[in-house]
């Protein structure tokens, strides 16, 4: 009897279960990932406070996609802005230049990528283990842009700018 990849398995995280790192001053749970796939899909839990949470960017390798479970974000996907409340799916294709912000106090959303593998890594690279599931405090230094830009291209992405919505 052979074993089952995990691409074939099932796979259960439940509530409260995942890798939770600190990653851009959110809570990201990681929920799926490229390992526990076979490459295939990975999802983050993303809580985040208000304002903005990801710098102007681009994946040159997967497609992105976000459930909004609470709160509301605005997105920035190809010079288009896009209100999305709890209960709204929004779709990133990669090579489109895309950043969102947090437009609620708080907000809880799925982020996933396929394939995998590529943006699960980057937030282990990038994080931190949570001490706490919770948003991490406040950073007390300016993050690392030049070194997070370099990180990020390791994983196929481009940032391209600053977080928070284009005027």
């Amino acid at each position: 009897m052979s074993s089952a990849s995990p691409a074939r398995s099932p796979l259960l995280c439940a509530e409260g279960a995942g890798e939770a790192l600190w990653f851009l001053g959110t809570l990201s749970t990681i929920k799926s990932s490229g390992e526990t796939t076979g490459g295939r899909v990975s999802v983050v839990e993303t809580l985040a406070a208000q304002g903005p949470a990801s710098p102007m960017h681009l994946h040159r390798r997967e497609d992105e996609w976000f459930y909004v479970m609470e709160g509301d974000l605005t997105f920035w996907v190809g010079g288009q802005v896009i209100e999305a409340p709890a209960g709204s799916f929004v779709y990133g294709p990669r090579d489109i230049p895309h950043t969102f912000t947090v437009a609620s106090e708080e907000a809880r959303f799925l982020l996933a990528t396929e394939p995998a593998g590529f943006f699960d890594a980057f937030v282990r690279a990038a994080g931190e283990p949570a001490a706490r599931r919770e948003i991490p405090p406040a950073p007390t230094e300016p993050p690392d842009i030049a070194g997070l830009t370099a990180l990020a291209a390791t994983y196929g992405m481009e940032i391209l700018g600053p977080p928070g919505i284009p005027s």
